[in-house]
């Protein structure tokens, strides 16, 4: 479901090189020829009822799907996971699994009903660099405590605002959109949330504080071109992404290619990340879209400052 969307190619070719079959897929757009460069023999459907009723038209000839990979809206994902399983099938979805946490409970009662299984896609946790970090972290002293720099800046143009990710209420905001796979990562690393403060949010960034178990991080997350450093500008890039432990750069802007495969191929072995491991992200976003933003005061990200002095687009 969302075969239209920007991430589903990355689900194509999971499904493919792990030798799976797309049967079936649905979205309101037709712009899915994507698909004739993956599995042209896949149905195809925009309405929602006639998909549904390709997917019980299989099931009584014997041949139900096995998995139902979520892609859609992030607002759609609680209702398509619901329909995943009552359909009979386990349901891969894209980040983030849900907007509130309170949707995780309800979705794990589903589970027990219909004794299938959720999976999420939090593939930063498969990254070769945040799997060395992450070794590194349990393997020093227990009383270590780590100071860290997240800055993430993925530029959007006008079309943003206008799409449903614009809206907070579909999207759940940067929090939910950008951030909820650092927040995963964080808290899969070093710990549990002690604090978390926003000192700026807005519709273009964010930035704010978290102290975990192990670590006090600084984070700014943006959408926004200007808020790239100039040197990163004139290397003709449009993202930026850096993050700094006691001083040090942890470089990991490549090797994310093939990170879905991986995801899919952890999946059929058993091996995936279900509802309890999408939990800590889920209440961390919720939190921090929820928060009242303190301004520059406090211990703060460098660039939160862009934002704090009155601007005249209102950042």
């Amino acid at each position: 479901m969302g075969a239209a969307g920007f991430i589903a190619p990355r689900h194509f070719r999971a499904i493919k090189d792990t030798g799976g079959d797309l049967v079936a897929a649905c979205d309101r757009f037709d712009c899915v020829g994507i698909l004739d460069s993956f599995f042209p023999n896949a149905s195809f459907f925009t309405e929602d009822e006639l998909f549904d009723r390709h997917l019980s038209k299989l099931k009584s000839r014997g041949e139900p799907v096995d998995f139902m990979s979520v892609c859609t809206p992030n607002y759609l994902h609680d209702a398509h996971i619901r329909y995943g399983l009552r359909s009979g099938a386990h349901v891969i979805c894209e980040k983030p699994l849900v907007l509130n946490p309170w949707n995780i409970d309800a979705l794990q009662q589903v589970e027990q009903e219909t004794g299938l299984r959720v999976y999420n896609i939090l593939q930063l946790r498969l990254h070769p660099v945040i799997m060395a970090l992450k070794k590194q972290v349990t393997e020093s002293p227990a009383d270590k405590v780590y100071e860290l720099d997240l800055t993430y800046i993925t530029s959007r143009g006008n079309w943003y605002y206008a799409s449903w990710k614009g809206d907070t209420r579909k999207s759940g905001g940067l929090a939910a959109n950008i951030g909820v796979h650092f927040y995963d990562m964080l808290a899969w690393i070093f710990g549990a949330v002690k604090q978390n403060t926003v000192h700026v949010s807005a519709h273009d960034r964010i930035a704010g504080f978290l102290e975990l178990e192990r670590a006090r991080v600084r984070y700014f997350l943006s959408i926004n071109y200007d808020a790239i450093p100039q040197e990163v500008k004139a290397q003709g890039k449009r993202t930026f992404r850096s993050l700094l432990m006691d001083n040090q750069e942890l470089e990991f802007s490549d090797g994310f290619t093939e990170l879905h495969t991986l995801s899919y191929r952890m999946i059929l072995e058993g091996k995936g990340f279900g509802l309890e491991e999408a939990k800590n992200a889920i209440e961390m976003a919720h939190t921090i879209r929820h928060a009242k933003p303190l301004g520059c005061v406090g211990d703060y990200h460098p660039l939160a400052r862009l934002a704090c002095p009155p601007h005249p687009f209102g950042w």
